[in-house]
């Protein structure tokens, strides 16, 4: 029922392919408009929005290496570092 579309990005000029299985997609959740943007300006767009997230540096509670952080770590609860939290999240 649908094909792949070549549509220029309104932003960089780029072609880039709006796929059948995208077009699916949109259907199926009601959007009426295609794409305009290619998804490097789409993200690019997106995140231009976003206000820089700010990291804490902590020591991490297990290796005591170093641990960045998206929020104030507090004294009475311990913090890991990614690896540290990623073997604890293994074990569960």
């Amino acid at each position: 029922m649908y094909q792949d579309k070549t549509i220029v990005c309104k932003d960089c000029g780029q072609e880039f392919i709006f796929s059948a299985g995208e077009q699916e997609f949109y259907a199926e959740r009601g959007f009426q408009n295609e794409p305009q943007r290619c998804k490097s300006c789409r993200d690019k767009r997106k995140n231009s929005s976003r206000p820089a997230r700010e990291y804490f540096i902590a020591t991490c509670a297990a290796c005591g290496g170093e641990a960045r952080v998206p929020f104030q770590p507090k004294s009475d609860r311990p913090v890991y570092c990614s690896e540290c939290f990623a073997k604890m999240q293994a074990k569960d």
